[in-house]
């Protein structure tokens, strides 16, 4: 089959982590006998710098045209970069809102796995890590504080600051369905979490999660406040599952459970909406300071383009390929430089993905 993949190669080492991505889905394209059809959209810096805008409405179409989208890390230098001296609507970051938000995707899947070879990676002590973990943040993407209605204005002659946070009782239901969905495809557990003993909205997070519990009942869910679930993310991280919660607390979390892994450069993400379409990406950031210089990790990417795989063109096999060679590569010792430790093989950015895309 032929399928058109939008590709955002992104600001800083995003265009070098993506083109090993590709290298990837290349290999896959070869071995599986599937043609994939390469789109290039432009967002976030790349985008201000050519259209002076984050998103444009072409860029937007086009993606809205293809089967899924495959993105680089977005955005530069909050200090030094030009882009952050513009107002806020037209900084790198809010095109990935625009593009969120004009997609439709609000589902944010972040998956934090503790892969053997990294172990001495974790920041954790060994009695707490045990055999591993694996776990999923099912994040909330399009709906509350971030989206909600802000202004900033005088009164008394003081400068305040408010942000909304709304959220419908639909938007709460579709995430808590596709994090069930998840939850049954895994070990059957959903953990929820919200701030229900302050905040009303999360009150009736809870209880909309509560009613979608209802239609599956071989899940066990539990509720839990996002404080101590802070806590527990670095006191006992086997006991997730399924994590499901709003926006901005998402938003927190799976960027605490990717630390716990050890290395951020090793975690993918998946936003996704009804239906297969979906846009993968890494979780970490554009790393300017290295751009250019053939040291970052590509490995969160690719393992983006195994569930863009897996979830928008239900390759199962494909993915696991991919997933078993990038474990491959590291059994045989490769590591780039955020992951290197002695007696391991240091190598670049392109050497990592021809290594892994060797070994489909």
């Amino acid at each position: 089959m032929s399928y058109k993949v939008g590709v955002i190669r992104g600001d800083g080492i995003g265009p070098e982590i993506v083109a090993e991505a590709l290298k990837v889905l290349d290999k896959v394209a070869e071995k599986y006998n599937e043609k994939f059809d390469y789109t290039d959209i432009l967002l976030g810096g790349a985008s201000i710098d050519a259209t002076g805008k984050p998103l444009t409405e072409e860029a937007l179409e086009t993606a809205k045209s293809c089967d899924a989208v495959l993105m680089g890390s977005i955005g530069g230098n909050t200090t030094t970069s030009p882009w952050y001296k513009l107002p806020a609507n037209l900084r790198p970051e809010a095109g990935l809102l625009a593009i969120r938000k004009g997609l439709g995707l609000f589902a944010n899947m972040r998956p934090a796995y503790l892969y053997e070879e990294l172990k001495d990676a974790c920041p954790l002590r060994e009695d707490i890590i045990g055999d591993g973990f694996d776990l999923v943040v099912m994040r909330e993407l399009t709906g509350g504080l971030y989206f909600g209605e802000r202004k900033t204005f005088e009164e008394d002659g003081v400068t305040k600051a408010v942000d909304t946070l709304t959220y419908s009782e639909e938007e709460i239901r579709r995430i808590a369905v596709r994090g069930f969905d998840i939850a049954m495809k895994r070990r059957k557990k959903v953990t929820s979490v919200d701030k229900a003993n302050v905040l009303d909205s999360s009150r009736l997070w809870r209880k909309v999660v509560n009613e979608v519990a209802q239609d599956y009942p071989e899940v066990e869910l539990e509720h839990m406040l996002v404080d101590n679930c802070a806590m527990q993310l670095v006191r006992d991280p086997k006991q997730f599952d399924v994590i499901l919660t709003e926006n901005m607390f998402g938003d927190i979390l799976s960027d605490e459970a990717s630390m716990v892994t050890g290395s951020i450069g090793m975690l993918s993400s998946a936003s996704l909406k009804e239906g297969s379409f979906g846009l993968y990406e890494p979780s970490h950031g554009s790393a300017p300071d290295i751009a250019g210089q053939n040291i970052a990790n590509p490995i969160a990417t690719i393992l983006s383009a195994s569930m863009l795989l897996r979830y928008s063109f239900n390759m199962d096999e494909a993915a696991d390929a991919v997933d078993h060679a990038v474990k491959q590569v590291l059994k045989d010792g490769y590591r780039t430089v955020d992951i290197m430790s002695e007696g391991m093989t240091k190598v670049g950015c392109k050497e990592m993905g021809t290594l892994i895309a060797e070994r489909i």
